[in-house]
């Protein structure tokens, strides 16, 4: 018989999900949900329910290997770990002589939501080295930012809570497709009576099962957020209490808003006067209500001031105050665990360099790797990532992974596009394989997963392979020999109330808990009496950051720019990929491939559904297969707009072209994201 083992997802994911698999004679034989678990709820998205084929695939990587052929060609040799470790104990020795430690620059993000294999000893390894230190940006940083700045925490309402409002706002949040157990909670409240509502440029799966659907121009959310809160105070629909006791800028805010009347907001939007009006009287009076915000409005130009806007307006109308109302973009400021313990920053000091090292921001590594000097980049390590992939401005980037005097090491489960330019390639556990703790970004649940299954071949953990390169370069201290659960314990070493009471031993036994954010059976009301983060101890409007210019790369921006590229481009996450992460299978590789078109901008292109087209601005160019609906079917965008789903794998595509050719490594007005859909580009069919 086999037996049922605990796990926990991964993937970079709101959902964290508690997993429950069958395990005989050692290997996985089937994968679901945990029921017990308050959010998971006994089921999968479609992506994870097949992870054990990831686990099990013949592709998979397991053992150290040194390239053998050009950079890029993907081909290699088989080596032992001990020649891998010297190989690489020497690039990055011998970076240190010739230019210093900052010469050295680790690559990695979301590809496991876990503590220590995301930041733990590889973080510890960088800071003793006197590495560049890495600014991690690339998702959701402006967003971040922004919530930050209004509420001082990054809490939100709790997903449990939706089936108790009336009115749910999904604002740039494909919710079905990529934060799908939430669905099940919002389902309960649209049996009471609840009205779902979306705005987004993209008609998605989301806005596709919606009450109502806003197709709002990309980049022009502060302007709705601006709209909705002028016609709120024009028509006294605050709630003036709240705003009296707990809110900071009210009188700049409100002055802000009064320039913002339907009509102007309309033009700057494409949303008609009287929906503003409409959906402005309905937040404000169908309470509770709650917004599940998302990071899409926020990789724009004026992402993180849109964020800031869009957070305001549950201060406005007092929606904190009771279970089902309020805010969801992130609940991981709750996760107050000692992250500095985990990840000593204090070993920078006994560096080289014997100070921080500097800040290499990962949204323009293509520049890094091309110009930044003094010193350039001379050695790259890259793991949690697939840049060659996801990052913007990729030909740049590309370019960069080409030199011959670049030193690229990289730790994956699979041979990416990255890989394929890495001198030396390591294999990579799965989540299944190693021990990890997971917080969570969209519910409030801490929970621990041991291994399952045994690794394949040689693959080591990011722990493991950090802790082995520092024996190698001789780092001494003790913190480099620390088992997992030692650093776990330093984790959750924390005397924050929030963790009171979680020890190892109890997540052990129960596998999830959750964090101390109200008394067991009551709702966490973050904001419902003030409690606000901010130095004032309030929500903080900040009118002077959020007057609206629509981005440069916008049909209302740059006029130049729009003449040569009059199309805005969204290239949004696909509903069954995760990032790059599962794109080796072919049914998604095959989603990544199309471009979808309004027939208005179609026709007098002369495309027609199913031709091959070549979308092109100035950085670059890719071919997709135009995707462009007959009647009765529904455009998946308004016109002027194209969305090409995301991420392909390059390598995968005939000419190795890839949509992020095409996006910026310009950045957010605060926070220092990505402005992956401030975007204009042009179409033309290809030559037949």
């Amino acid at each position: 018989m086999p037996a049922t083992r605990h796990s926990v997802c991964a993937l970079d994911c709101p959902d964290a999900c508690s997993l429950l698999i069958d395990v005989e004679d050692g290997k996985g034989s089937r994968l679901r949900g945990d029921p017990d678990h308050p959010v998971t709820r006994g089921f999968l998205c479609a992506k994870v329910a097949r992870y054990l084929e990831r686990e099990y695939s013949a592709d998979r990587l397991l053992y150290p290997q040194r390239r053998v052929g050009a950079k890029g060609e993907g081909r290699f040799t088989r080596i032992s770990w001990d020649e891998a470790l010297d190989r690489i104990a020497e690039a990055l020795h011998s970076a240190s002589r010739a230019f210093g430690p900052e010469s050295v620059l680790p690559y990695s993000y979301g590809g496991t939501m876990g503590y220590l294999q995301g930041a733990g000893m590889d973080r510890r390894f960088f800071h003793r080295l006197g590495a560049s230190r890495l600014d991690r940006t690339i998702c959701a940083s402006a967003g971040a930012a922004a919530l930050t700045s209004t509420l001082g925490v990054k809490y939100g309402t709790e997903p449990e809570q939706f089936a108790h409002s009336r009115l749910i706002i999904a604002w740039g949040a494909n919710i079905h497709g990529t934060n799908v157990h939430l669905w099940p909670f919002i389902v309960d409240a649209r049996r009471r009576g609840a009205r779902l509502y979306v705005i987004d440029p993209v008609r998605t799966r989301t806005a596709g099962l919606a009450d109502r659907h806003f197709a709002i121009y990309p980049g022009s959310d502060l302007a709705l957020a601006l709209g909705l809160a002028h016609v709120i105070f024009a028509e006294r629909l605050e709630d003036a209490g709240y705003l009296e006791q707990y809110v900071e800028g009210v009188s700049g805010f409100r002055q802000l808003a009064a320039s913002y009347p339907p009509e102007r907001v309309e033009s700057l939007t494409g949303i008609p006067r009287q929906d503003i009006v409409d959906l402005a009287r309905e937040y404000a009076t169908l309470q509770p209500a709650v917004i599940r915000l998302n990071y899409g409005l926020q990789r724009s130009e004026r992402g993180g001031a849109a964020v800031r806007a869009i957070a305001a307006l549950p201060a406005l109308t007092g929606s904190w105050r009771t279970p089902g109302g309020g805010l969801h973009l992130s609940t991981s400021g709750a996760f107050r665990l000692d992250t500095n313990g985990l990840e000593m920053p204090e070993l920078q000091f006994q560096s080289p360099l014997g100070r921080p090292a500097r800040l290499v921001n990962m949204v323009q590594l293509g520049r890094a790797l091309t110009s930044l000097d003094s010193p350039p980049i001379s050695t790259l390590v890259v793991y949690n990532s697939n840049p060659a992939a996801v990052a913007p401005n990729l030909n740049l980037v590309r370019r960069g992974l080409h030199r011959d005097d670049l030193f690229t090491v990289v730790l994956d489960q699979f041979q990416t596009d990255t890989a394929d330019f890495a001198d030396i390639l390591l294999p990579a556990t799965t989540f299944l394989e190693h021990t990890d703790l997971y917080y969570s970004y969209g519910h409030y649940h801490l929970q621990l997963a041991r291994p399952v299954v045994p690794a394949p071949g040689e693959a080591r953990s990011n722990t493991d392979i950090f802790r082995l390169l520092a024996r190698r370069m001789g780092f001494s201290e003790p913190c480099f020999e620390e088992s997992e659960d030692s650093m776990i314990a330093r984790l959750l070493a924390s005397d924050h109330p929030f963790l009171s009471g979680i020890t190892i031993e109890r997540l052990d036994a129960e596998h999830s808990v959750r964090l101390n954010v109200s008394p067991p059976g009551e709702p966490f009301l973050p904001f419902a009496h003030g409690g606000f983060g901010t130095p004032s101890g309030k929500c903080e409007l900040g009118a002077e950051t959020l007057s609206y210019s629509p981005p440069s790369e916008s049909r209302l921006g740059d006029a130049a720019l729009v003449r040569s590229f009059p199309l805005e481009l969204i290239s949004s996450k696909n509903d069954d990929s995760m990032n790059s992460t599962f794109g080796y299978r072919p049914e998604l590789d095959r989603q990544t491939t199309v471009l979808h078109m309004h027939p208005d901008d179609a026709l007098p292109r002369s495309i027609r559904d199913g031709d091959l087209v070549r979308v092109f601005n100035s950085r670059g160019s890719c071919r997709l297969t135009a995707s462009v609906p007959g009647p009765p079917a529904a455009p998946a965008v308004r016109s002027g707009v194209v969305r090409a789903p995301s991420t392909r794998w390059p390598k995968l595509a005939p000419h190795r072209e890839h949509v992020n050719a095409l996006t910026s490594d310009n950045l957010t007005d605060i926070g220092g994201g990505a402005v992956f859909y401030s975007c204009l580009v042009e179409v033309e069919k290809c030559g037949d």
